[in-house]
């Protein structure tokens, strides 16, 4: 790597299987020895759950919140835990007042991205986990991490979804002069059917420069999401594997050949 990458796993809707791709892909970057930090920006803590930190989201402050909303009051090293296949920044009970705290900030799109700047630890990719909502968290994301991996269904809602995260990023753009890449979409839980057929042709002509990657509906990322772990070091490889080692693959391809914004 000759870059550092940082991602934004993002789409406002619920239920796409977001935080199983953005754990399974910092799994299959790990695997690949990238120095990886996980970043879980949503209240929820889904993703502190899944990688077994459940510790953390009723942990005590210095927290994720304390970092982004007094930004001179806690250091990385305060936050960062650690887990085998990476490092966590993990959410935190107190996150779900995050949303109106930094609102009230004059530069509260900018925290984390403030935050991971001091971060200088060696990582090769930044996975931040979103809320499944646009507002001021998704902000400090876009902000931060201004490289998309869109998780998305094989259904019709993802088309208005899509919509509207695009019409998002472009006014987040002309607001705070920054660049917004989408560098993967990611079709999840796909399954046989004729609607999953028409969609994937579909995201095909509609983001035709965004490489697309099919992965198919499997228990086992579930079960991998249970242990704590990402599928890459659970006990069972599936086929599903080496999909997430393809977009994990084109993302290196990218981020060591070519200019980085963050």
């Amino acid at each position: 790597m000759a870059r550092l990458a940082r991602l934004c796993v993002t789409n406002q809707k619920g239920g796409v299987g977001k935080t199983t791709v953005a754990i399974t892909l910092a799994g299959a970057l790990s695997q690949r020895n990238r120095n990886v930090l996980f970043v879980d920006l949503d209240p929820q803590g889904n993703g502190t759950e899944g990688l077994g930190l459940t510790d953390a989201y009723d942990a005590a402050p210095p927290t994720l919140f304390d970092a982004l909303v007094d930004d001179s009051s806690v250091s990385f090293d305060e936050l960062v835990w650690h887990h085998d296949e990476m490092d966590v920044l993990p959410s935190n009970i107190d996150m779900t007042a995050a949303e109106a705290s930094l609102l009230q900030l004059d530069d509260g799109e900018r925290r984390l991205a403030k935050l991971l700047d001091t971060a200088d630890y060696g990582y090769d990719y930044v996975i931040v986990d979103c809320p499944p909502h646009l507002g001021m968290l998704t902000d400090n994301a876009l902000y931060a991490a201004p490289n998309l991996v869109i998780p998305a269904l094989a259904e019709s809602t993802s088309k208005r979804s899509l919509e509207l995260l695009f019409d998002y990023t472009r006014a987040f753009e002309m607001e705070h002069d920054v660049q917004i890449d989408a560098k993967s979409l990611v079709v999840n839980r796909i399954e046989n059917t004729g609607e999953a057929t028409e969609m994937l042709e579909w995201f095909e002509e509609a983001v035709p420069d965004v490489p697309t990657f099919e992965v198919r509906k499997r228990v086992a990322l579930q079960r991998a999401f249970s242990s704590g772990r990402s599928i890459f070091a659970a006990d069972e490889e599936i086929d599903m594997c080496e999909r997430f080692r393809a977009v994990a693959a084109s993302l290196d391809e990218e981020f060591s050949t070519t200019e980085m914004t963050v």
